[in-house]
């Protein structure tokens, strides 16, 4: 592969928070009527003026500064009184031990995390096995890496509510057919659905019977909505050194801005990540990671509230998207996205997505970043201000109206 066609494949145009900068060239001629007023919202990613970021979060931060250089030149793999620290928290949430001193490395965001553990066990011919629909960047790093990708289908919108829906056949499949490696993102991104305990005891049963590495993104597992449980991978009867877990403070915490992450599992990859995160970003940054003590560390109540302010967000637009007639919208049961499938439309999705955009000021993810598959679904990320966001989603609504096939 040229090294053209490699980076065409990591294409960011239409990725989450680059929607702006898609061309307008001829699409005057698609637009019917006049624009709809109304505040923008991006709902390609999380507000983070919405809520308030973690207590004292900036406050350790600024701490970090004070301590100078100290804080600032961590080890390659984080401050170690962080990570033992958070040593302790994970392993308390995860169910399983973590050692902070060999399994545990603070990277640059999750998505930091994410390039370093692929990068860690993906090579030019692996087979790697993925999610569709999933999260944007798992497709984009197999291909850039030269590996070959056997799609796993999530049946999403058939499952009943106490199954993610993940074709566990074509799982087993795709390790006969030699994949090394499976990666997924759980609760998954973008569809908010959370993997049932049968799918995580047969992933992990399925992975160390066919010797598998798995890299699972955890990032929206604190923000569970009432009666949602959670099996961790880690903690199931999975060898230790096949499984990295991705963790991370984000739009949960509202502290994206901060770029932090969290990569434990696999001593073997973990050491491989420090050794590629030491030529790509040195650390992630010093003052930062202070931040990190704050986590898994709010004042009692505080997780709790956050999750009750997401959940009203979330049946409010649920309301709105259903009233719909022939949209399809799940309810997420974690995490803050919406996944709805569109009726037929007399443009095309991508069109429509432009539309909404330069009609109603409403932005939100074409569903072909997530999957092949789902070129008719859009992806909202509703941690936005809640009045904002219904009146955004009845504008959708309204244009969806309109560009009715």
């Amino acid at each position: 592969m040229s090294i053209e066609a490699k980076f065409r494949k990591l294409g960011v145009d239409n990725a989450p928070g680059q929607e702006v900068r898609q061309t307008n060239a001829g699409i005057e001629a698609l637009l019917r009527g006049e624009k709809i007023d109304g505040r923008p919202v991006d709902f390609s990613h999380g507000d983070v003026d919405a809520h308030e970021p973690t207590p004292g979060s900036f406050d350790l931060f600024s701490a970090g500064v004070a301590v100078g250089g100290a804080q600032a030149y961590t080890e390659y793999r984080g401050d170690g009184g962080i990570r033992r620290e958070l040593a302790v928290r994970l392993a308390e949430f995860t169910g399983a031990l973590v050692d902070p001193e060999d399994s545990l490395i603070i990277t640059p965001g999750t998505q930091g995390a994410l390039f370093l553990a692929v990068a860690a066990t993906v090579t030019r011919g692996d087979k790697v096995a993925i999610v569709q629909p999933d999260y944007f960047a798992n497709r984009k790093l197999v291909e850039f890496f030269e590996a070959e990708m056997i799609p796993v289908r999530l049946n999403y919108q058939e499952a009943g509510e106490d199954r993610a829906g993940l074709d566990l056949d074509q799982l087993e499949n795709a390790f006969k057919a030699g994949a090394k490696v499976f990666l997924f993102s759980n609760p998954n991104n973008p569809a908010g659905v959370v993997y049932s305990a049968d799918e995580i005891r047969t992933i992990a049963a399925l992975a160390s019977r066919y010797g598998a590495t798995v890299i699972v993104d955890q990032l929206y597992s604190r923000l569970r909505y009432a009666g949602v449980s959670y099996t961790h991978l880690r903690a199931e009867a999975i060898d230790a050194e096949n499984v990295v877990t991705i963790m991370g403070p984000s739009k949960t915490e509202s502290l994206s801005g901060y770029r932090l992450g969290v990569a434990f599992g696999s001593k073997t990859i973990i050491v491989r990540m420090e050794k590629l995160q030491a030529i790509v970003s040195l650390r992630a940054a010093g003052y930062s990671q202070a931040v990190l003590r704050s986590w898994f560390n709010e004042q009692e109540g505080w997780l709790e509230d956050r999750i009750v302010q997401h959940q009203l967000i979330r049946d409010d637009l649920l309301t709105v998207l259903r009233g719909i007639e022939g949209v399809f919208a799940r309810s997420p049961q974690a995490g803050s996205y919406f996944f709805p499938r569109l009726p037929k439309l007399a443009v095309s999705p991508a069109d429509f997505v432009k539309i909404l955009r330069l009609q109603a000021g409403v932005i939100v993810t074409p569903g072909t970043e997530f999957s092949p598959h789902a070129g008719d679904s859009v992806r909202l990320n509703f941690s936005q201000d809640r009045s904002a966001a219904v009146e955004a989603v009845k504008r959708l609504g309204s244009l969806v109206e309109r560009y009715r096939a």
